[in-house]
């Protein structure tokens, strides 16, 4: 049996990180590995990872430099072949683990394997169904986003590309899915796997500005990559147009619906194909300027009914 690594880094979450814990221990997967990483938490946190303590391999509770810090301390100490990580107020679905160990046994080639995620709000409803693609090195270069709870990982990649960069705090991920993918393939399940929360307090939520930003501190990193730098000439156009994408997505989530169209516009002008595959971000952000922002809650709603029905 393949054993798998599971690291929780959680600071103050207390209200999320029982439904987390129990999702991996409740996995029924026979070979698992589970360690909690908290930041020093106030909150009661340290109370509920003590509640699981005996089901856990290791678990501290000490200060540390961020997310990439903890998620990096803990895969430090994994002896699993497969590794990923589950923030704390994330959650994995039934059969997640066992689904994914399948899917890298069944493909010894791929470095990553993905599946779908649910986007769930505070209370556990959910609000969006994330069905991703199969996705390559150019799209990612390109800003093609997966769902990280959704993502499982052989550890000798993950190692040899030397973990997270603590210099990333928002989009760390995508970073660490372009190291993976120079590697190897990436590999797409057409399975549900996780559910990611959208909660104020998220930092998808609360600091959706950063994302934007940190997009574009991303493709200045992979245009100073030697074995990239090729690779942006070919997609220069596209991946930069992505990028005024991706602000453009953050800043309406943070509610700055002028800067949003804004950044949809460049991205227009630098590349039309990639700024009219979401024409919904420009449809948004002019409602929002209109005054007319509810009409855009209530098609939202009427979608979470659906899904929650």
């Amino acid at each position: 049996m393949t054993l798998v690594s599971v690291v929780t880094p959680s600071f103050n979450q207390s209200a999320y990180l029982e439904q987390a814990i129990r999702s991996v221990l409740e996995q029924g997967y026979p070979d698992v590995e589970y360690m909690v990483m908290d930041g020093a938490s106030t909150d009661g946190s340290v109370d509920i990872i003590r509640k699981y303590s005996s089901r856990l391999t290791y678990w501290a509770s000490e200060k540390d430099s961020g997310q990439a810090d903890a998620i990096n301390k803990g895969m430090r100490r994994a002896r699993g072949e497969i590794v990923a990580w589950l923030n704390s107020d994330d959650y994995y679905l039934p059969g997640a683990l066992a689904s994914a160990v399948a899917a890298l046994e069944s493909n010894p080639q791929a470095m990553l394997v993905y599946g779908n995620m649910l986007a769930v709000d505070q209370a556990g409803q959910t609000i969006n169904q994330l069905r991703y693609r199969p996705l390559t090195l150019d799209d990612l270069l390109c800003f093609q986003i997966i769902g990280q709870p959704a993502v499982f990982m052989r550890r000798a990649a993950f190692e040899k590309v030397g973990g997270l960069d603590l210099d990333f705090h928002f989009m760390l991920d995508h970073q660490l899915w372009i190291k993976i993918a120079m590697q190897g393939p990436l590999v797409h399940i057409n399975q549900t796997w996780s559910a990611a929360r959208y909660h104020p307090l998220a930092k998808n939520r609360a600091q959706a500005s950063g994302f934007g930003r940190e997009a574009f501190r991303i493709l200045d990193w992979a245009e100073a990559q030697g074995a990239l730098a090729p690779i942006l000439v070919r997609l220069r156009r596209r991946a930069r147009a992505s990028v005024y994408r991706v602000n453009a997505r953050y800043l309406l989530d943070a509610g700055q619906s002028w800067n949003s169209l804004k950044a949809w516009m460049r991205a227009l002008t630098i590349h039309p194909p990639t700024a009219l595959a979401r024409l919904n971000l420009l449809g948004s952000a002019v409602l929002n300027l209109a005054g007319l922002g509810r009409l855009r809650q209530m098609f939202l709603n009427q979608r979470q009914r659906r899904l929650s029905g």
